[in-house]
């Protein structure tokens, strides 16, 4: 299994929406996210500050099995754990906005042009 390797976040981000190419698996990552946030910002202020444990906890916990179990491969916070923290809120405010079909065009686009990395066998 080769590790990916970018120049930019900018090279990174098409590579970043591909392993995001099923809308169930965007889709997951923003209910978890949004759901962490939720409970960290009510627990901080409540001034409980071990709710903060949420954000990650929750998110990261929906998200890497929608990759495992939809999409099928390996989460990129594996290799690029700051760029995906980043990838990650710019793809939530795209679906936000309304946009989710441009993030399924950039996935395609890079799909098509890339062999699929890091792919777990079916089965």
């Amino acid at each position: 299994m080769s590790q990916e390797t970018f120049g930019s976040y900018e090279e990174f981000w098409p590579y970043y929406v591909a392993m995001h190419s099923r809308a169930a698996t965007r889709w997951v990552h923003l209910a978890g996210t949004l759901t962490g946030v939720a409970v960290s910002a009510y627990g901080l202020a409540r001034g409980r500050k071990r709710y903060a444990l949420a954000l990650p906890l929750i998110g990261y916990g929906s998200a890497w099995p929608a990759h495992f179990l939809i999409e099928r491969n390996n989460p990129a916070t594996f290799g690029h754990p700051a760029w995906s923290l980043r990838g990650d809120v710019r793809m939530i405010r795209t679906i936000l906005a309304g946009r989710d079909a441009e993030l399924a065009a950039t996935a395609a686009k890079w799909l098509a042009e890339n062999p699929r990395p890091q792919v777990r066998p079916q089965g």
